[in-house]
Formats: structure tokens, sequence, C-alpha cells
């Protein structure tokens, strides 16, 4: 044991979280998001266009484009998925939901890979707790696996996980194989092949999702920090020579996935530098991107300060720390910021966990009070707006939807309504357990973060949906000008962003082509946003104005619906 440690835990405290609890939580937080919504605006129906386009043969699998518009995301790898999937699934499903299931897959990936990297960095010898004198210290297989369930949780609990995750896009591969490159280097003390298949799968995946430079970044600091580890300190726990091993596995990945990137050109720097005002959303979004984590991490470096003194840092905190380096230093440097963010999330809640074992009972008790205190408020407010939806009472409530989504129209849905009510009570029963009278377990104050934050998510994905999908989704506006279309299969665009096109694409089943061609369409959709360019360019007496369409509670964003002349 580590005489060290500020740890100190007994064996009653490690007691393991309920199997069938922690599998229902993780399965209804997967399913929440990707079950039952319309493709959203932004990177999440866009690349499902491009994905569609790949399935159809109609663009190239190595330089995919969507009506002429190449991918703001240079992520390969989910494309790739994503048309794999659509090739080898039947026709009549739903493409939305065909190339959803891998991506369901791959976050069900990453809570596990988390679980396991937790699990294996806590049995380190220089993570285990004080031992007694007499006996009774918390068994190393047994703190790890409550510091597993500790860790999990609080990467379920970072409010920034919830959207991103559950989308269809680039973002979550390159968190999945982040996750899978942290359990890599975590398990490979105890395990040779897993760990390594792992490395590969990771580092090349994070190559091909768009993140090469993050993929070399990453290879290279473990096999830094590997070298770094001493045979010493594996008490006969460990594999001899695993350092050495394990450094120069994670260098020769490194190395090949380098050549990877060389060879197939994926390495594009696009360093943004934020300005000061930049820098200070950025902070915000430190804050509550990744709450209630953070603070908890810090906490952990605080009291583990003494095993980073001596320069060789032991893998349980250097590892993480590393990870979570490399993804605040591309948060500032990179767009978008928060899907920056989102791959530090695993080794933040990693560093969080560490915590658990050196929080007080004052600070586990605040922890549960404000959790309450904040989920509970934020389930009240979904319930009332979603009572004003449906009655009209409260007043105020029901006038700020109709100021906001204007033309919404609520429908009562059983099903979503009975997942809420059922979400609500076992949010019920957490804190009713949580508040009785049971055995310690150094878990338990992220319990209620964990469980406020699903039961947030659920509302939002069943109660809010229907209003979710009519203000971020384009399908309302597609459908108003594939009413005036009739039964055209093809349509010409100018201006139109990717998101844009792809919802034409998805939602009213038209083939896009840019303007002038080939084939030659009756249709023309232009942005209304670039009018000027289009007239500028192009014979206008060709085209007829039809209509406007916008997207519903935002007219700024609108498209022009043209006719050829003679059609």
């Amino acid at each position: 044991m580590n005489s060290t440690s500020p740890a100190i835990v007994a064996q009653s405290a490690v007691r393991r979280l309920p199997r069938w609890a922690l599998i229902g939580l993780c399965a209804a937080y997967v399913l929440a998001g990707f079950w039952g919504r319309a493709p959203w605006k932004g990177a999440d129906i866009a690349e499902l266009g491009y994905m569609l386009e790949m399935a159809a043969g109609h663009t190239r699998w190595m330089q995919p484009t969507l009506a002429g518009l190449a991918p703001e995301n240079d992520g390969l790898l989910a494309y790739w998925i994503g048309a794999w999937m659509l090739q080898l699934a039947p026709s009549s499903w739903a493409p939305e939901l065909v190339t959803r299931l891998p991506f369901m897959a791959m976050l069900a990936l990453t809570l596990v890979a988390t679980w396991y990297g937790v699990y294996y960095l806590a049995r380190s010898p220089r993570a285990q707790p004080v031992a007694f004198a007499f006996g009774g210290e918390a068994q190393p297989n047994d703190y790890a696996r409550a510091l597993a369930d500790g860790g999990l949780l609080a990467l379920m609990a970072c409010l920034g996980l919830a959207r991103p995750s559950h989308e269809v896009t680039s973002y979550l591969a390159q968190l999945t194989c982040t996750t899978l490159t942290f359990y890599a280097v975590a398990a490979s003390p105890y395990r040779r092949w897993t760990p390594l298949t792992a490395l590969v799968l990771g580092l090349g995946g994070l190559a091909l999702s768009g993140a090469p430079t993050v993929a070399l970044v990453l290879g290279a600091a473990s096999a830094v920090l590997t070298r770094l580890q001493s045979d010493a300190d594996t008490e006969g726990r460990q594999r001899p020579g695993w350092p050495r091993e394990a450094s120069l596995a994670a260098a020769g990945v490194t190395a090949a996935v380098g050549a990877l990137v060389y060879q197939l050109d994926l390495a594009h720097w696009r360093l943004v530098w934020p300005s000061f005002g930049e820098t200070r959303s950025l902070a915000r979004l430190l804050l509550w991107f990744a709450w209630p984590a953070w603070p908890l991490a810090l906490w952990s470096l605080w009291r583990w300060r003494h095993h980073l003194r001596n320069g060789r840092w032991p893998l349980h905190l250097g590892l993480p720390i590393c990870f979570v380096a490399v993804s605040v230093a591309i948060t500032f440097s990179t767009q978008p910021a928060d899907r920056a963010l989102l791959l530090g999330l695993p080794a933040l809640a990693t560093l969080a966990a560490f915590a658990l074992p050196t929080l007080s009972r004052s600070m586990g008790a605040l922890i549960d009070w404000f959790t309450l205190l904040f989920f509970t408020s934020a389930a009240l407010v979904i319930w009332v707006v979603w009572l004003a939806m449906q009655t009209g009472f409260p007043a105020q409530p029901a006038a700020n939807v109709a100021r906001l989504a204007p033309g919404f129209r609520p429908e009562l849905s059983w099903l979503p309504l009975l997942c809420a009510v059922a979400a609500t009570g076992a949010w019920m029963w957490l804190v009713k357990w949580r508040a009785g009278r049971h055995r310690a377990a150094i878990w338990k104050s992220l319990v209620l973060p964990a469980g406020g934050a699903a039961l947030g998510w659920i509302l939002l994905m069943t109660l809010w949906l229907p209003l979710l999908d009519y203000a971020l989704s384009y399908a309302s506006m597609v459908h108003s000008a594939r009413a005036l279309m009739g039964t055209a299969t093809c349509a010409e665009v100018y201006g139109l962003s990717p998101d844009q096109t792809a919802a034409f694409q998805v939602h009213g089943d038209l083939r896009l082509v840019p303007t002038g061609s080939a084939p030659r369409c009756d249709w023309l959709l232009v942005d209304r946003n670039q009018l000027v360019g289009w007239l500028e360019t192009h014979d206008g007496p060709n085209w007829i104005y039809e209509t406007n369409v916008w997207r519903q509670g935002e007219q700024r964003e609108s498209v022009l619906v043209y006719r050829r002349a003679g059609s």
C-alpha cells in the first residue's frame, strides 16, 4: 500500500454500485437523444447528407462533396461508417436512424472505455489508499471498481457531454477514439494485446476523424509518460518491464499514424488565436461545459500534489493531466471550441474520481445539496413549460413559447410522457435513497449529479422534443418548399450551407446540384443572403420567383425558391 496517499478508505466504503442501476442509467442516457428526434441544424444533418451521397455513389469516398460543397470537418471515418451502414441496412429504414446505430455504439463504447480506464489507473500501487495498522483498508480491486463507478458517473454528470455525444458527427468519433487511447495507456501495465489494439484503433481513428494532430500529440505524450514510469512501482501486480514495452508500442503506433497522416495528406492546420473577449467566453465555456467534474479535478490535483513533485508523475495522475491539457490547448486554438473540449471530459472525469476518497463529509453534503436544488429546479421548469404548452397555464411560459417558436402546435404523445414520468419518479427515489441511512460508498457524491444530468436530458428529449425539433430542424422549411415543387426529383442550389443542402436532401428527397451543372433541373434554391451574388452572375429572366421559405422561429435563415421559365 502507498503510505503517502491522501486516500484513507475502509473496505466498507468500496461496495459496488449495483450493476443493474449503472447499466440502466447508461442505457437511458445513450438512448435519449438518439431515438425519436429529427436531425438538427449544423453538423448533425450536414454529415448525414454527406453519408447519403457516399452511400448512393454520387461522390468520392476520399473527397466527399455535397452539391459541390466540401465538408467543414475532415473526419472521413464518420462518413465511411455512416455510408457503410446505409448500404447494409434495408432501404425501408429511415436513413437518420440507420446512421445513428453505430454512433450509439460509439457513445456506449466511450462509457465502457472510461470505466475500464479509471479501473486500471486506480489499481496502480501509487493510487492505492493508506494501509491501516490493523487491517480493514480497501482491497485494491474493490477500490478500483468503486473509483471506476465514480469516474463513469462523473463523465455522465458533465453538462457539456449531452448534446455533442448524441449527434451523428465526427466529434463523437473523436471522443470515442480519444477514450480508447486513454484506456490503452491505462491498461498497458496489466494487459498486452487488448490495450495495443485499442491504441491502434484510438490513434488511427483520431487521425481519420479529423484530429490527426491530436492523435500525434497524444501518442507522443503517452510514449513519454509510460517511459517515465518505473518497475519499482509495480509491487508485483503489474507486468515486469511494461514501461519500456508500452513506451515503444506507443511510439511505434504514433509513427505509423504519422505515416498514414502524411500519405493521405490529412494534416491541415486550422489554428485560431482568440481575442481577449473570446478568451473570456472560452473561460465561461470551461466553467459550465465540464461541470461538475472540473472542481473535483482541481481538488484531486491539490490533494495528490505530493505525487507530482519528483518529476516522475504516476500514471493515475499524469495520464489524465496530459489528456486534459491537450484538450484545453486545442479548445483555445481551434473551432468549434466546445467540440474540442469534449475530448478532455473522460480524463477530467478520471481526475474527479480520484478526488472522491479525499472528500470530507461536509464537502460531500455541499455537493449533494447543490445538485439536488439545481436539477430539481431544472426538472420543475421543464415540467411547468410543458404544462404551459399543453394547456396554456401558466400564462407567462406559454407566451414565451409562442414568442420564441411562432406557429408551434404542441401535441400530446403518451409514450414520451410515460418515459418522463418514469424518469422523474426514478429521480425522486434516488433523492430518497441518498437522504436515507445507508453504508458510505466513495461514489455516493456523484450519484445525484449523474442522475440529475440524465434526468434533465431525458426530460428535454421527451417533453420538449417536439419543440426542439420545431426550433432546430429544417423539416418545416423543406416541406413548405417541397409542397410547391410537386414531383420534382432534383433542384439546383446557390449559396446554401451544407446543413441546408442536406436538409433538402433528407427531408425533401431531392437530388441537389450546383447551378449550371448537369442534370438540368426545373427548380432553383438560393440562400437569401447570397441573392445579390447570384443575380450578378446568372441570367435572371430564365427563372421565375415563387416563394420564400424559412426555418421556423428564424426568418433570417431563409431560402428563395425559383422555377425555370417555361417548365
